[in-house]
């Protein structure tokens, strides 16, 4: 992974094509029970937290997604209160709902006790949320978890890698299943959702999940440039009818540096290819 003082981010999910970051330090490098846990010091983007080989986050620009993970779904739902974030370790989607005065509990549920301490040893700025006496943290599968918790939470957000290794379990019906049950009945979700430039088939048959399970469904995406292609989805529904793209609140949220109401809307408005891509039940002729 690290060649001639370079990351260099090759995944199966994105073949011929690769990311790379020059290193000035690699801060940690080890295995815990489930993945390859690496975490270096760059020279333009800060720390990095890399799993199994793929960048997890990076300081400069994590916030763009843990902004837009956390403040879609929270202001879609009137006062969530109980917030559960699935996977997430690294601490920051827990940081940005944090910042919700409504909140009265957050619980964070990661498999992967490991990432939890590299980040609070080396990213902070990410796991600052982890002391706020709001917050609880079980180690545990998030699908079993949810299934002892019915009916209980406002919003729930699947922080997950790619559905490959412990990720790929979020990505199958009884884990949406699970969701739906251990939320309220005016519950929101949002998982992550891809990459609309690589996973087009891994996109459309999850919202089409999805569709059978929730009233209200849509897709979003974030810039980003240190994900693959420099963007990532998100996948939010709904319990309750309404249009997930036009935020419900208006709460005042602190130190955004990304997320805003009309970046909420405007994120759900799809270039035509993706459009007319999710829309089909299967694969069209030039997809990407």
């Amino acid at each position: 992974m690290i060649v001639d003082g370079w990351f260099h981010e090759r995944g199966q999910l994105w073949p011929g094509q690769a990311m790379s970051i020059k290193v000035e330090e690699v801060l940690f490098e080890g295995k815990s029970d489930f993945q390859d846990v690496l975490v270096f010091r760059s020279s333009t983007y800060g720390t990095v937290l890399v799993l199994d080989g793929i960048i997890q986050v990076t300081e400069r620009d994590e916030f763009s997604y843990q902004e837009m993970m956390c403040h879609v779904p929270m202001n879609l739902h009137e006062c969530p209160k109980r917030v559960l974030v699935v996977g997430g370790g690294d601490g920051g989607v827990l940081r940005e709902i944090l910042k919700h005065d409504t909140v009265e509990e957050v619980v964070l549920c990661e498999i992967d006790k490991m990432v939890i301490e590299m980040s609070k040893m080396y990213l902070p700025g990410l796991s600052c949320g982890y002391d706020d006496p709001r917050v609880s943290v079980q180690i545990m599968d998030g699908a079993e978890y949810m299934r002892q918790h019915k009916n209980y939470f406002d919003v729930i957000i699947t922080d997950s890698s790619d559905p490959i290794g412990p990720a790929e379990t979020l990505f199958k019906q009884p884990y949406f299943e699970a969701i739906v049950s251990a939320l309220t009945e005016d519950g929101v979700m949002c998982s992550q959702g891809e990459c609309m430039w690589l996973h087009l088939d891994i996109i459309r048959p999850t919202l089409r999940m999805c569709e059978k399970l929730f009233p209200s469904v849509g897709y979003a995406y974030t810039c980003i440039p240190t994900y693959p292609s420099g963007q990532i989805g998100e996948i939010v529904c709904s319990k309750r009818q309404l249009d997930v793209s036009k935020p419900i609140t208006q709460r005042t949220i602190p130190g955004l540096k990304y997320y805003s109401p009309e970046v909420h809307s405007a994120a759900f408005v799809l270039p035509e290819f993706c459009r007319k891509s999710l829309l089909e039940e299967e694969a069209i002729s030039g997809d990407p």
